[in-house]
């Protein structure tokens, strides 16, 4: 049996097999596409997804609701296991402050149970990544107050690599602006996109077509990763597995055989980025900044 449970949610964006494998609790944010009733994450094809956005549909998304929260973490609680949760960003969403919201008054009601929380500052599988290190720890037998600490202190090393394909995403987003999409567009710039320290997305730079976007992706990472303790690389994408797969032929030219996992952009980062995004993360030598 397991020493504690972990929880995350589902911007972690981790394989299902995987989720299945580790025994993850992950808790669904919610995506309503153009006016229809809001759907859980999980319940998304993902294919179909990006199809619709191809075609034109809105989606918006909304954090895990403070009900959604309660009733699973209680029912692990209900039954004398203790709990970690690794939330998503919260200078991305409110999803962490609501289920750090909820642990904190389940903390009166179950005093004799460890609950312990933090927000990771990450996103998509930078956030997976540090969820699997703590599923890794804890099947080692470590302590579920030691492996809080440890994935403290390697968050603010959690580099996330990110270009997008489509600059109107980012324009309904508001990470840029119409003029700015249009011209991008026009010139073929990808952007180059990070998750700061403060768990924010930034532009760093930009480059000129696809080929070279991905190739920015691997440069920047030769720069600064480190493959000591978490000795894996963790990409995800949203419906461009050929584009990944050149990202993946340069890594392994490299690397070897490093161990490499590779999941889609769940629909909650998705809306936001749109078709044709990737991200790239691993644990670099120095803190992000």
């Amino acid at each position: 049996m397991k020493s504690f449970e972990i929880f995350t949610d589902s911007s972690c964006d981790l394989p299902k097999d995987m989720i299945e494998q580790l025994n993850l609790h992950v808790m669904q944010l919610e995506v309503n596409i153009d006016d229809n009733p809001p759907v859980l994450n999980r319940d998304i094809d993902i294919k179909e997804f990006y199809d619709k956005l191809r075609n034109g549909a809105n989606a918006k998304t909304n954090a895990v609701t403070l009900g959604f929260f309660e009733d699973h973490m209680r029912a692990v609680l209900e039954e004398g296991k203790d709990i970690l949760y690794l939330g998503f960003s919260s200078g991305l969403s409110v999803t962490y402050n609501n289920g750090a919201m909820v642990l904190e008054e389940l903390k009166s009601e179950f005093p004799d149970r460890k609950i312990c929380y933090l927000d990771t500052l990450c996103a998509s599988v930078g956030q997976g990544m540090l969820v699997y290190y703590a599923s890794e720890l804890r099947d080692k037998g470590v302590s579920i107050e030691e492996v809080l600490e440890k994935v403290k202190g390697k968050m603010d090393y959690i580099n996330h690599q990110v270009t997008v394909d489509d600059l109107f995403f980012l324009m309904r987003g508001g990470r840029i602006n119409a003029p700015t999409a249009i011209v991008g567009s026009v010139l073929k710039f990808k952007p180059i996109i990070i998750v700061n320290i403060e768990g924010k997305l930034i532009n760093v730079t930009k480059v000129r077509g696809r080929k070279n976007s991905i190739t920015t992706l691997f440069e920047r990472m030769k720069e600064n990763i480190c493959l000591d303790e978490m000795n894996y690389i963790f990409i995800s994408h949203s419906d461009c597995e050929e584009d990944v797969n050149s990202l993946v032929e340069l890594i392994r030219e490299e690397y070897g055989d490093v161990k490499i996992v590779i999941s889609d952009i769940g629909p909650v980062i998705g809306a936001h980025t749109g078709p044709g995004a990737i991200a790239l993360c691993y644990c670099g030598n120095t803190k992000k900044s």
